[in-house]
């Protein structure tokens, strides 16, 4: 793989303009500059922060160049309109990220996204048949609306306006109303239970791993039958024992485990990771 300036040029932390948003960004750049990159995507209601240390764990076992940023709505970036359309995700997937990963000259490597950031992966790969993209990881991925998820998100909602879980979310959103009911009024819509974006499923040409925590309060293994009902592509799939719907912070060690042998598998042709693993 060629070096890539525009990655070579990214400074740690900044914003990136990317249509009237700026996004809040971190750049972990590998050791060398020929590296694959990992491209992480948040939650509902995460940030470039909420990834806490876990962008340089995988950076430390894969050797991988590991991008992340706050969508619009998150963190540090810019507020959006609200109410969210209800194909907001959608509007991500083919809109935002494609734009994003041209900005900074995205070459080769993996999409890693958990929740909404995992379905948000899904379309992406769905909808592009992208050259520069050698796999997924998703994490916790939605492809439909169930029942669980919208209990959980119905009850996180009641959390938000009566404990202080609104000012510990303030802490890693700028506005965090704006953060909160983008994504929970979407969520809790009527309307957005007709939600199934499974159709791209079938059109993703690169190997995918499901890691989902075996006691998920926001979705259940159907969500992961579903991948491997739909894909035509290899599916590998790792339930996280110990661990809900965030296994990265609640399971670290197999999460991470889990990442590292697949990243290897997909990117195995990158003679950086090579000769790490050697």
């Amino acid at each position: 793989m060629n070096g890539n300036d525009s990655m070579t040029n990214l400074t740690p932390t900044g914003f990136l303009s990317i249509g009237s948003a700026s996004l809040e960004y971190k750049w972990l750049a590998p050791q060398s500059a020929d590296a694959p990159t990992i491209v992480m995507l948040h939650e509902g209601l995460g940030s470039v922060g909420l990834w806490g240390d876990f962008p340089e764990k995988i950076q430390a076992a894969t050797g991988a160049g590991i991008f992340l940023y706050s969508r619009a709505g998150y963190g540090q970036s810019s507020p959006v309109a609200l109410p969210r359309p209800l194909d907001y995700m959608q509007r991500e997937a083919l809109d935002v990220l494609p734009k994003l990963l041209d900005a900074i000259g995205f070459r080769r490597g993996l999409l890693l996204g958990h929740s909404d950031g995992a379905s948000i992966a899904t379309i992406y790969a769905g909808a592009h048949q992208d050259h520069r993209l050698s796999g997924l990881v998703l994490i916790a991925p939605h492809f439909i609306v169930e029942d669980i998820s919208v209990q959980s998100i119905a009850a996180i909602k009641t959390s938000f306006e009566t404990t202080d879980l609104k000012a510990k979310l303030a802490r890693w959103h700028k506005d965090v109303d704006n953060a909160f009911y983008g994504w929970n009024s979407a969520w809790l819509d009527p309307e957005f239970r007709d939600w199934d974006i499974s159709e791209y499923l079938a059109y993703i040409r690169v190997p995918v791993m499901v890691l989902q925590g075996a006691s998920d309060q926001y979705g259940t293994l159907r969500q992961v039958e579903i991948a491997q009902e739909e894909c035509y592509c290899p599916v590998e799939l790792k339930i996280i024992s110990g661990a809900g719907h965030s296994p990265y912070r609640e399971a670290p060690a197999p999460t991470l485990g889990a990442i590292e042998q697949f990243a290897r598998a997909a990117l195995r042709d990158d003679q950086d990771l090579q000769g790490r693993a050697a």
